[in-house]
């Protein structure tokens, strides 16, 4: 990976600084963005899961896009547009500019999280990129542990709107110049069809079902994966723990998440990408069991076993479409995969905190079932060959 780094460094980074000031932006400034802008804290909620929905839609294009100009473009827009609508929400007074904001951070997020770094690798390094896809999210994984601090002091010193303000400017001081220094595509020729209609370049074609199973193994991870980021604490402390057990226990996942991703570095890429995503999806119901068994003495177990399988499947997000499908139209296809699990990411909340609200840490039942109907349609699924050269 020695030749790697540099590229890491910079798009790792570019993805931190990304996840940090979208995703990750309304568990600190939520509750003072609805204060200051004069509308309800669900409101604001709102705004950003229709920023999510909105993402799911652009996602597809702006892969066709990078695998057509490559995806330094692509991603410098997004910086340029991510720091839009940080500044349009800094001026928000009410509901219009609030959703006019977060709209615009919405289509920068299509344009300039994973799926889009991911797009980027491929179009660079086709089949070789595992190892870098891997790098990124080692780095991008210190999202929330770096971004929720500098969220909070940025709103402490200068108030929520000077938060925003503070974000814009990393993506146009910081952010933009990273992505602006990735290498510049090389142009692809126009593929050639083998006498069977295949395109050379392209992989022997996946049965067409894949891609759908596909879909349905992120949308049913991503769902429970943003579930939990908002409402594993209440959880907890429905099980008995104190606020501050809680606390303690939930900041297990973000080090176990990079934990994950550094087995996968380390010893799960020398198999096939698909048994790193079977070992990774049987944690999470794993971790239920135990947890359901055992009592909220071993809740610090589930939450070690949640984040290293939902550190590992981040990179099966990137990785899996690519050996199936090979690199040829990666970018348009991985926005079309990936669509579902935004707009599963965008009602998680809503949706797994109702069932909090009614059987409390029970609830885990369903998220236990929902990643275990993935971990099958894993099992099911067939390897494909890594190299598509031959």
């Amino acid at each position: 990976m020695a030749s790697n780094t540099p590229l890491v460094l910079r798009l790792g980074t570019a993805q931190t600084l990304a996840w940090a000031s979208s995703y990750y932006l309304p568990a600190i400034l939520a509750r003072p963005m609805a204060e200051g802008a004069g509308v309800s804290e669900g409101m604001v909620w709102t705004a950003f899961s229709a920023a999510l929905l909105l993402s799911a839609g652009i996602g597809p294009f702006a892969g066709r896009a990078i695998d057509r100009f490559g995806g330094r473009p692509v991603l410098v827009a997004s910086n340029l547009v991510f720091a839009a609508g940080l500044g349009l929400l800094s001026w928000a007074d009410g509901p219009a500019l609030l959703f006019a904001g977060w709209l615009l951070i919405g289509v920068a997020m299509g344009g300039g999280l994973y799926e889009a770094a991911f797009s980027a690798l491929v179009r660079l390094q086709g089949e070789a990129a595992r190892d870098a896809i891997t790098g990124i999210t080692l780095l991008a994984g210190l999202a929330s542990t770096l971004g929720w601090p500098l969220s909070g002091w940025m709103e402490a010193q200068w108030g929520w709107r000077g938060a925003c303000l503070g974000w814009a400017a990393l993506h146009l001081l910081l952010g933009l110049p990273l992505n602006a220094r990735l290498p510049r595509a090389v142009a692809l020729p126009p593929p050639r069809p083998h006498g069977d209609g295949q395109e050379t370049g392209a992989p022997p074609r996946a049965p067409r079902h894949v891609a759908w199973v596909l879909a349905y193994v992120f949308a049913a991870t991503w769902f429970v994966s943003t579930a939990l980021a908002s409402h594993l604490p209440a959880m907890l402390m429905a099980s008995g723990l104190s606020l501050a057990g809680a606390l303690a226990v939930g900041a297990l996942v973000g080090p176990a998440q990079v934990a994950g991703r550094l087995l996968e570095f380390g010893g799960l890429r020398r198999f096939h990408p698909l048994v790193s995503a079977r070992v990774a999806a049987a944690m999470h119901p794993a971790g239920v069991l135990v947890w359901m068994a055992a009592g909220a003495v071993a809740a610090p177990v589930f939450a070690v076993l949640h984040g290293l399988g939902n550190g590992i499947l981040t990179i099966a997000k990137g990785t899996l479409p690519l050996v199936y499908f090979g690199p040829v139209g990666y970018g348009r296809r991985q926005g079309w995969i990936v669509a579902p699990s935004r707009v599963a990411q965008a009602f998680a909340p809503l949706l797994f905190g109702a069932l909090v609200e009614r059987w409390g840490a029970q609830a885990l039942w369903v998220s236990g079932a929902l990643v275990a109907s993935a971990l099958l349609c894993l099992l099911w699924l067939r390897s494909a060959p890594v190299d598509h050269t031959a």
